[in-house]
C-alpha cells in the first residue's frame, strides 16, 4: 500500500487489543511521511512522521466511540460537534494543511449506527483526492454490506505468545515470566497484554475472579447467587483499573505511538510489534464503572458500565472453563493460566465435553446479549445457576 497504489478505503479487522489501530497509524504515518523514498516510509524521522507520532498532524483525523454507550456519533447537521462522523466529512471537505495526503482513522467502526454508517458513505465512495479512510472494527457483521463492498479489506489474526513476550520485553514493562503469563492470558492480543503489564494490580484481581468462579461450584444456590453480585463488584474493579492504566500510559508507552516515539527506523520495524492501538476496554471518562457503597443499589451504576463489567467476566469465566476441561482431560500444558492448574485439577468440575460445549455456547450468547441491552445482573444469575459440578448437573 505504501510503495504502489493506496486503496482509498481500507478495513482492518480484528479482535479488540490486536493492533488494528497501531497498523493504521503506521499506514498514516507512511502516508504522510516526506522522505523520498517510498519503501523505506515511515521514517520516523521526518517532520510527518514526528507529527503523527505525537498526535498532532493536522492532516490526520481521528474518530473513537466515546459517551457512556461507546458510540460513534453521526452528530449535528448544521453543527457537527467534534468526534462525530459529518464533522469528520467536513475536516475532509478542506485542502491539506501540509500539501500532501490525508488519513482519516476511524476506531470502534463497528460502534457505528446505521445512520452513521450511511452518512459515511458517499465519502467512502468517492472520498476527496488524496485522501485514505481506514475504518477499524473488531465485529465486520456489525458493519453495512455497502460500507464493506467499499473497502478493501485486510483481517489481523491473534499474535504468537512469544512474539508478544517478545513486544513486553522490547518495552521493558514486564519480567519473563510475568510476560509468559500475560501473553497466554491475552489471546493473542499484545495491546490487552500490554495494558494488564502496566497495571499489577488488575493482573491480581483476574487471578482473584478465577479463584471466585471456581468457588462458585460449591455451596448452595442461594450463596453462590450472592457471590454473583460481589463477582460483579470486583469485575468492575478489574475495569476500571485497566482502564486506568491504558490512560496513564497513552503519554509514554500508549500501544498506538509507542513505535513512533521510540524513533524506531523502517528496517527495524517487525510486523509482532503492531500492537492493538484501542484498549480492550473503552477509555476512561465521567462514565467509567464506580463501585457503589453497601447502601446503594447497583441499578445507580450506569448501564454502560455495569455491561463492561459483565462482559469482563464473561471473558475471564470463558478461560476458565476453557482450562478446567483441559486440566480435566490431562492437557495441563495448554492451558492459559498455567499457575491455576492445580486448583482446577482440586476442582469438582464437570468435565465432561458435551456440558462444557453447552456452557461455553452460553457464555458466547450472554456476551451477545449484553449488546442488546439486557440486564447483567439476570444474565450473570443465570450463568451462575448453569455454573455447577458434576453431582449437580
Amino acid at each position: 500500500m505504501v510503495a504502489g497504489a493506496t486503496p482509498h478505503a481500507i478495513l482492518f479487522v480484528g479482535e479488540a487489543g490486536v493492533g488494528k489501530t497501531t497498523l493504521a497509524l503506521d499506514l498514516a504515518a507512511a502516508l504522510l511521511c516526506a522522505t523520498e523514498d517510498r519503501i523505506g516510509r515511515p521514517c520516523r524521522t521526518c517532520r510527518g512522521c514526528r507529527l503523527v507520532a505525537s498526535g498532532n498532524h493536522p492532516d490526520l483525523h481521528r474518530v473513537a466511540p466515546t459517551g457512556p454507550g461507546g458510540q460513534i456519533r453521526i452528530g449535528d447537521r448544521n453543527d457537527p460537534e467534534p468526534g462525530t462522523v459529518r464533522a469528520l466529512l467536513s475536516d475532509l471537505a478542506l485542502l491539506p494543511v501540509e500539501g500532501g495526503a490525508r488519513v482519516a482513522i476511524v476506531e470502534g467502526a463497528h460502534r457505528m449506527n446505521e445512520d452513521a454508517q450511511s452518512a459515511l458513505l458517499k465519502t467512502l465512495e468517492e472520498p476527496p483526492p488524496g485522501t485514505v479512510i481506514i475504518l477499524c472494527a473488531d465485529e465486520e457483521e456489525r458493519l453495512l454490506e455497502t460500507v464493506r463492498s467499499r473497502c478493501a479489506r485486510l483481517r489481523l489474526g491473534p499474535v504468537g505468545a512469544r512474539d508478544i513476550e517478545a513486544f513486553l520485553a522490547d518495552r521493558g514493562v514486564a519480567d519473563p515470566p510475568t510476560a509468559a503469563r500475560l501473553a497466554r492470558i491475552a489471546h493473542g492480543r499484545p495491546g490487552v497484554a500490554l495494558v494488564y503489564a502496566l497495571a499489577p494490580d488488575a493482573v491480581l484481581v483476574r487471578s482473584e475472579l478465577t479463584r471466585s468462579l471456581l468457588d462458585l461450584l460449591r455451596g448452595p444456590a442461594a450463596e453462590r447467587l450472592t457471590m454473583a453480585r460481589d463477582l460483579l463488584v470486583r469485575s468492575a474493579d478489574l475495569v476500571s483499573a485497566l482502564e486506568a492504566a491504558a490512560v496513564a500510559g497513552s503519554d509514554e508507552t500508549a500501544i498506538d505511538r509507542s513505535a513512533g516515539r521510540r524513533g524506531r527506523g523502517a528496517g527495524q520495524r517487525r510486523p509482532t510489534a503492531s500492537t492493538g492501538g484501542s484498549p480492550p476496554t473503552e477509555a476512561a471518562g465521567p462514565d467509567a464503572p464506580e463501585t457503589p457503597p453497601d447502601d446503594e443499589p447497583a441499578a445507580k451504576v450506569p448501564a454502560a458500565a455495569r455491561r463492561r463489567a459483565a462482559a469482563q467476566l464473561i471473558e475471564i469465566w470463558r478461560d476458565v472453563a476453557r482450562d478446567a476441561a483441559l486440566a480435566g482431560l490431562g492437557e495441563r500444558r495448554s492451558l492459559r493460566d498455567a499457575g491455576l492448574a492445580d486448583e482446577f485439577a482440586g476442582t469438582d468440575m464437570p468435565v465432561s465435553s458435551a456440558h462444557l460445549t453447552r456452557f461455553l455456547e452460553r457464555l458466547d450468547r450472554a456476551g451477545e446479549l449484553l449488546e442488546s441491552n439486557v440486564v447483567p445482573e439476570l444474565l450473570v444469575d443465570d450463568l451462575v445457576v448453569r455454573w455447577r459440578p458434576r453431582a449437580a448437573a
